[in-house]
């Protein structure tokens, strides 16, 4: 057991890679002092196996919303939609949502789309917007900025991997961006030094397990307990002790997850 408490922001407990393995998984991650974590449902008819996990479980806590890449082949999410799932007392976050031109640059206007439904959601709701972005930064800090400007709303850049151009549009909107396996990979001293330029006071760290293993554990599939890794390699990056930046990124996820945090 360690006394260092972390939360990961951002996993996918629901995904078949971790059936029946919940219980043990929470356990893993306290020792490792992960205290808490959120799941993320990623497409909204697969809301009710994502809500039940939170339910069943103090240190799991929830969001939802409509994958950018899974836009062109699942029904619209609409406000309402996210507004009502909103309610429940362990939905924390609206997404993930956001724009993936990676593989699905054909669907661009319909991910665009869906990406302002959650926004205002987002805006209805007091909830942070969860955003993925690859491969589309120049309409990512578009979008984000004009619908800022219209009114604003919380946001947290998922996984944030992209462009410096792109953490700056976020961090001059006010938003956070999270660590993830990514930072703490040896090829990605770019990516690190765009962490350790923003503001400390705008960090989280999270897996995205079961993806995005970090170091010691590459190849191996990802789980909670390994977020403390990658925070490892934030404390570093921000010339920090791991205890210090961990407390920093709680004191984050309080401010900007606050339904959570209460």
């Amino acid at each position: 057991m360690t006394d260092l408490r972390l939360t990961d922001s951002h996993c996918h407990l629901d995904f078949p890679q971790f059936e029946g393995e919940v219980p043990a998984l929470i356990d893993r991650a306290e020792a490792a002092g992960v205290h808490r974590m959120v799941t993320i449902c990623t497409k909204l008819h697969q809301a009710p196996r994502v809500r039940a996990l939170a339910d069943a479980h103090d240190p799991i806590w929830w969001a939802a919303g409509v994958h950018p890449m899974s836009v062109a082949d699942h029904p619209p999410a609409t406000v309402a939609d996210l507004v009502a799932l909103a309610a429940h007392p362990k939905m924390v976050g609206i997404g993930e949502t956001g724009l993936d031109y990676h593989y699905t640059a054909d669907s661009a206007a319909a991910q665009q789309a869906s990406l302002r439904v959650h926004i205002e959601a987002a805006r209805r709701t007091g909830l942070p917007l969860i955003v993925h972005a690859r491969d589309a930064d120049e309409d990512m800090a578009r979008i984000l900025t004009e619908e800022h400007r219209a009114s604003p709303y919380d946001c947290v850049m998922h996984c944030f991997s992209s462009g410096r151009a792109l953490a700056e549009a976020a961090l001059d909107l006010g938003f956070y961006l999270s660590m993830s396996g990514i930072a703490a990979f040896p090829r990605s001293e770019d990516l690190r030094a765009i962490f350790a330029d923003a503001p400390l006071d705008r960090i989280l760290v999270e897996t995205d397990s079961p993806y995005l293993t970090p170091p010691p554990h590459r190849g191996k599939r990802n789980e909670p307990a390994f977020v403390a890794h990658t925070a490892a390699a934030g404390a570093e990056a921000f010339g920090l002790s791991l205890p210090d930046f961990a407390a920093a990124t709680e004191a984050n996820f309080a401010r900007l997850f606050a339904k959570a945090a209460a």
